[in-house]
């Protein structure tokens, strides 16, 4: 487990800001990454770090908001799978890449 409190405010885990934390927190940070690309933003914002802060926190994402409505059944899943605030929840990588989203769009990557 690693203390040190590190990282981008938009992409830091609720772990790490607590400074208990381990690789999953990278995760979290692929998942928003994944949420930028999808979406087109940042699922947790704030006027503030403070307020990102909080926001990341509480780890909630609205998915019946219209931001989501293009987005598929698989694409919402994953990033919930990625985004829960709960560590022992949240995907590996090898079960991210083992996703349906991933499996489902492998001709996209690789094209």
């Amino acid at each position: 487990m690693l203390t040190l409190r590190v990282g981008s405010p938009f992409y830091i885990a609720p772990e790490v800001l607590k400074g208990n934390y381990n690789n999953k927190c990278d995760i979290w940070s692929a998942g928003i990454l994944l949420h930028i690309l999808l979406v087109g933003q940042p699922p947790f914002c704030g006027n503030s770090r403070e307020e990102v802060y909080e926001k990341i926190q509480l780890a909630q994402i609205d998915f019946d908001e219209p931001m989501y409505r293009k987005l598929s059944h698989d694409g919402k899943d994953l990033l919930k799978k990625t985004l829960t605030k709960k560590i022992n929840k949240r995907l590996s990588a090898q079960e991210c890449l083992n996703h349906p989203w991933f499996l489902s769009n492998t001709n996209v990557l690789t094209s």
